[in-house]
């Protein structure tokens, strides 16, 4: 039996100028144990689906459920076996670090629980923080917070949506090595969202790529590297690409990247630049990655839209 279970979901929201189908016939499955990425471009559905697996939006088609139960029709089961951490920063205001866990605990009926609460001060770095008012925390300690609050209860599945957007690094490390630990030890399914896609890499086995409420991929990680070109070529330049190479390249400010399959296209894009008068500095030539992966599957389904419109 698998930990999730989407099955030809979809989600229509009903606006004033008709309706916008967020969501469109979702279907994939999430096994027990797995640490899965679910990624995509803003808008791409990912929070519409989370939001459905949490109960807290319904679908308009499809069905979804967690360790077998149905999150519309036995939702306090399937909700007991979540713990979700959102993308907003929502909290109490009027409890210490401490009393907030402890509230938590016990609406799920959990009592006794200061044990599992000390391990998870600990192991997010509240520990000094147990006795502070909520309101008096910075905006990374909150987010650690909120995360204590969706392991507190010991969920069997533990979705993280963009759970360090706007975070420091220390926090991204100290939640990596304790969810990734949970994960290993307890066997804790994970399911991801981020927009930091080396992550996804490092830390995901399986992933699904979404784009505008459909599913672009569903692979290993390991799969979706192996479709990328073998190297890229990076260079730094404060000259503009000629418009051939621009074609294929990913700028960002002075840096340019352009996928090489071998060393000859190394050679022959390095000309190239040569021959255009741009002066290319600190070359280097990487493995793809999965941003490469991610922006081609991207680039390509939009494409393939814009085909559909003309042929329609």
């Amino acid at each position: 039996m698998p930990a999730v279970s989407f099955q030809n979901v979809s989600k229509t929201y009903v606006t004033a100028r008709g309706g916008f189908q967020a969501l469109r016939e979702v279907s994939f499955d999430i096994e027990q144990g797995e640490f899965f990425g679910l990624l995509g471009p803003n808008g791409a559905g990912k929070t519409t689906l989370i939001s459905i697996l949490a109960g807290l939006t319904r679908a308009s088609g499809g069905q979804v459920r967690v360790h077998g139960h149905d999150v519309q029709a036995d939702y306090a089961s399937a909700r007991r076996l979540l713990g979700v951490v959102p993308q907003e920063l929502v909290f109490d205001p009027f409890f210490t670090v401490r009393e907030a866990l402890r509230f938590q605990s016990g609406y799920f009926g959990i009592r006794d629980n200061a044990a599992w609460i000390d391990e998870l001060l600990e192991g997010l770095g509240l520990a000094d923080k147990a006795s502070a008012n909520m309101r008096q925390l910075s905006g990374g300690m909150k987010r650690r917070v909120l995360i204590a609050q969706a392991l507190v209860h010991r969920p069997q599945v533990i979705v993280l949506d963009e759970p360090t957007a706007g975070v420091d690094v220390e926090l991204r490390q100290t939640l990596w090595q304790f969810v990734s630990g949970l994960n290993r030890r307890m066997g804790c399914t994970v399911l991801l969202t981020t927009h930091y896609l080396e992550e996804a890499e490092a830390l995901c086995g399986r992933i699904a790529m979404l784009k505008q409420g459909r599913v672009l991929a569903l692979e290993r990680t390991s799969d979706l590297l192996a479709r990328a070109s073998s190297n890229v070529l990076r260079f730094k330049t404060d000259h503009p690409l000629p418009s051939d190479l621009l074609a294929h390249a990913r700028v960002t400010g002075r840096v340019v990247q352009l996928p090489a399959h071998d060393a000859l296209a190394v050679e022959r894009l390095l000309a190239r630049v040569r021959e255009s008068g741009v002066l290319a500095q600190d070359i280097e030539i990487r493995k793809a990655d999965l941003e490469d992966v991610f922006i081609d599957l991207m680039e390509g389904a939009a494409s393939a839209g814009s085909a559909e419109k003309v042929l329609a």
